[in-house]
């Protein structure tokens, strides 16, 4: 069903029952307003031109190939290959598509040989509710950058949270095509090898590693995308894990980076809502009897309702206490900087996550050991 679903552009939601809140207030918004409910667009095609250097590999989202052959279809394959146009039958203003792009010619074809400029243009058309026609088209051209002389500029355009999601969507897909594939390894070797390659650091020499900031945040991303439901599928169903990568392949940056790391608030008396480290040691217990404490509880109830008014299919709102049954939803996405193993390091109310997962620091060091190997 997800081939189909995604090849047609049709919706999905999971959940338990017919009856559940999340299927009921998801097919109502789907008709509340009509046809421009959700601003879904129909019919829609997506073609793909390039400078002569640049091959195409494929897509990976909700689209089909229409087997437009030609001299920019590259020979390796990723998603919806073998083609240059694709097909959308349904797409929104959140729809977002993965292209993946060969650069890997040598000798005197080799990018930036010829003309230091490139180019890619993206001819975009669709139907809307209305039953008009729209076509937008984008171009851009960028200048080729030679890493043996500098990769100062190459740092600069680096996106952490656009390469997490990347990451995220191909580790997906390896992990449907690919027998035994081991996507924690192949994880884990692509970091060492940024690292290594634009990472500061004497050889040998771990305490002297250090990371631009441009790329400070793609560590803890790739660490939070190895515990995340795309690649630990044990506790999920077949159906559960389709759907998480179904939502993974077509939701825009923002939403599939959150899907990823979740982002953790922290809500108190003395100031505004401020966003809080996603680790076990945020979350402590605080007792409190009064009205104040009571509306300081209703803020994140209101805050979680407002999120789920902007998302479609509507999302499961799992509300939990410390120490609660409910609470390992929670846990499962925290890091484990307290586990069984230090307990006794811990304050009095501190929680506990009962895991044999190393936590982001023990993870960082072992980085740092072997981005620096000669």
């Amino acid at each position: 069903m997800k081939v189909a679903v995604e090849s047609t552009g049709g919706l999905v939601v999971l959940s338990e029952s017919f009856g559940h809140s999340v299927f009921k207030d998801s097919f109502k918004r789907v008709f509340e307003d009509g046809e421009q409910s959700l601003g879904l667009c129909f019919n829609g095609s997506l073609e793909i031109n390039c400078s002569k250097d640049i091959k195409i590999q494929g897509v990976i989202g909700p689209c089909s190939s229409l087997e437009k052959k030609g001299p920019s279809v590259a020979d390796t394959v990723i998603g919806e290959g073998n083609t240059s146009a694709w097909k959308l039958c349904g797409l929104d203003k959140s729809t977002c598509l993965t292209v993946f792009f060969d650069l890997s010619s040598t000798g005197p074809n080799a990018p930036g040989t010829v003309n230091p400029q490139f180019y890619l243009q993206f001819v975009t058309s669709y139907q809307n509710p209305e039953g008009q026609t729209l076509i937008r088209v984008t171009t851009i051209t960028r200048q080729w950058v030679d890493t043996a002389l500098s990769t100062e500029e190459l740092v600069q355009g680096f996106d952490q949270e656009t390469a997490a999601v990347v990451m995220a969507r191909l580790a997906s897909l390896k992990m449907e095509t690919e027998e035994g594939f081991d996507a924690t390894r192949w994880l884990d070797r692509t970091l060492i090898r940024l690292c290594s390659k634009f990472g500061d650091y004497r050889k040998d020499d771990p305490s002297s590693f250090t990371l631009n900031p441009y790329f400070s945040l793609f560590p803890q991303f790739i660490f939070n995308l190895r515990r995340s439901q795309f690649v630990q599928v044990f506790n999920n169903s077949p159906d559960e894990t389709a759907y998480f990568r179904m939502l993974l392949n077509r939701e825009n940056i923002s939403n599939a980076t959150v899907m990823i790391q979740p982002s953790l608030t922290s809500y108190t008396f003395s100031s505004p809502p401020k966003p809080a480290l996603l680790d076990v040691a945020s979350i402590h217990c605080s007792r409190q009897n009064s009205s104040a404490f009571a509306q300081l509880l209703q803020a994140p109830q209101e805050d979680s309702q407002m999120i789920v008014r902007e998302r479609f299919p509507v999302p499961r709102l799992v509300v939990c206490d410390q120490h609660g049954s409910q609470a390992r939803f929670l846990l499962a996405k925290l890091n484990p900087s307290a586990t069984y193993n230090n307990a006794n390091e811990m304050s009095a109310g501190s929680d506990v996550i009962f895991t044999d997962d190393v936590s982001l620091q023990v993870f960082f060091e072992h980085l740092q050991k072997l981005a620096v190997q000669s």
